[in-house]
């Protein structure tokens, strides 16, 4: 019986193509927003998570409170200095720690001038350079002078207007420094196009005597994290003489992190979202309209399937199978229209904007998810039409003209 449902409606499908691919337009377009919308959140989240595990669960972050701007923006705010960085060494728990320094910096390589934020390192150990690969050279050394580090955009993007190689000098406020090093490509463009240096050359170059604008903090346990960081906030509290109400300074821990990007995310895809329903609803009302038009045209039909005893039911049956056939051909297409514009966000996002953020994720449950809501969203809106058909009279549906 199910098969004979189906025949017939794809039956009155084929007839009716244009009305039918207008139909479809609008059902495709809707399920490919959300596959697409859905696909980029899910990408986007895991790429940040895999970012942080690449910095490692057992470090924390401090960071002055207060900036209206990124750190080194020269925005008016409290500052940490290279006192609080002994402060904090101090801690029980603490096994390393490192710290940035960044400066807003003119670079000159050859006729091409570029303006970026430059890093002062400090040298003491590696942990400044956590989430960062290198792709060749080596990382800087206690006792380097004149020595840079660059990141990916200045070898594969072009950044200063030609691919950078290991030795290429680049001038840097006026003086030029020797890249002996370039980092793999982080997919944040802002990490890609940093350059980093020695701490003391830095602090020469940009006469910043000590301050310190992100403090790095890595823990002996990282089941303890959260007892350090504590502690750590106490001991810096007490050193700046601030109270939680004053408190001058942020710890940011892994954990917190993603709680707050979380945060963030599923109050974007959730906006995003409402606008992908938006589009499915006018998808929903086009196939209602398609099927009042096809009840309507099929009246004395209806009334011949009636008089040779086809049941409310059959008729019933037929509408709604024929609507949700409408959205499963509408989601079928849609997941192949969004796969596709996902795809190509994705490889714009990675070859003209050089970040790799923007990863498309594509779980089986999203497709599965895809064309179970878009079958039920067509059977819903035909629900209506279809009982409608269902009240027509048979006498009067044969007299219909």
């Amino acid at each position: 019986m199910i098969t004979d449902y189906v025949n017939i409606s794809l039956k009155n499908i084929r007839k009716r193509r244009l009305r039918t691919f207008l139909t479809l337009v609008g059902i495709t377009i809707s399920i490919a927003t959300i596959f697409v919308l859905v696909s980029l959140s899910l990408g986007l989240e895991s790429s940040i998570r895999q970012q942080f595990e690449e910095f490692g669960g057992d470090k924390f972050f401090i960071q002055p409170r207060g900036q209206f701007g990124p750190p080194g923006s020269g925005a008016i705010g409290a500052q940490l200095t290279t006192d609080d960085v002994k402060t904090v060494e101090k801690v029980s728990g603490v096994k390393e720690i490192s710290y940035w320094t960044i400066g807003n910096a003119k670079l000159e390589f050859r006729d091409e001038i570029r303006f970026t934020s430059v890093v002062g390192v400090n040298l003491n150990n590696d942990l400044a350079y956590s989430g960062f690969d290198l792709e060749e050279g080596r990382l800087l050394r206690k006792g380097d002078s004149g020595k840079i580090i660059v990141g990916s955009q200045y070898k594969h993007n072009s950044f200063l207007g030609q691919n950078i190689k290991l030795r290429d000098t680049i001038t840097i406020q006026g003086v030029g420094f020797k890249v002996t090093g370039i980092f793999e490509t982080v997919g944040n463009p802002a990490d890609d196009r940093l350059v980093y240096m020695p701490e003391n050359e830095f602090r020469d170059l940009f006469e910043i005597p000590e301050r310190v604008d992100v403090i790095t903090v890595q823990v002996n346990d990282v089941n303890d994290i959260d007892k350090v960081a504590d502690s750590a906030k106490r001991k810096l509290m007490n050193f700046r003489d601030v109270d939680e109400k004053t408190i001058d300074f942020s710890i940011l821990t892994p954990e917190e992190a993603l709680a707050v990007f979380g945060t963030i995310l599923n109050i974007v895809t959730s906006f995003l979202f409402a606008i992908a329903a938006i589009s499915l609803i006018v998808g929903g009302i086009n196939i209602a309209n398609t099927m009042f038009t096809s009840v309507l045209e099929r009246t004395s039909e209806i009334g011949v399937m009636k008089a040779i005893g086809a049941q409310n039911k059959d008729i019933l049956y037929i509408f709604l199978v024929e609507a949700g056939i409408l959205g499963l051909i509408g989601g079928s297409l849609g997941i192949v229209f969004g796969l596709g514009v996902a795809k190509s966000i994705e490889y714009i996002a990675v070859s003209q904007l050089a970040t790799e953020l923007l990863q498309v994720s594509t779980p089986v449950w999203l497709f599965v998810f895809s064309i179970a809501f878009s079958f039920l969203a067509g059977a819903v809106s035909g629900l209506y039409p279809s009982w409608k058909a269902t009240r027509i009279r048979p006498v009067e549906a044969l007299r219909y003209e």
